[in-house]
């Protein structure tokens, strides 16, 4: 069972969440070109390591928040609102 670190109900089993992504930067609509978009919508790093993902909590408080996490160990980090005011220093496993 994975445990995710909600901002504000606290651990929860990550089956109450929807993954939303990873928090990438939007494109300004009215200065991207075609290739820009693309790159937007379509391409992920993927990557093993630390990424900053979106999550919300579809079972519980029902909030948008972005965190950390490692998509090798599933270790979280640094949980916060999408657009990163107010983190929390939230740290742990939570495999």
């Amino acid at each position: 069972m994975m445990l995710l670190p909600c901002p504000w109900c606290g651990p929860r089993n990550v089956t109450e969440f929807a993954y939303r992504g990873e928090n990438i930067a939007r494109p300004d609509p009215n200065t991207a070109d075609k290739a820009t978009w693309r790159d937007y919508l379509y391409y992920r790093s993927n990557r093993a390591g630390w990424e900053r993902e979106g999550w919300f909590h579809r079972a519980g408080c029902r909030q948008f928040f972005s965190i950390e996490r490692n998509r090798t160990t599933n270790e979280t980090r640094g949980v916060g609102t999408p657009d990163g005011a107010g983190d929390a220093a939230h740290s742990g496993d939570s495999r």
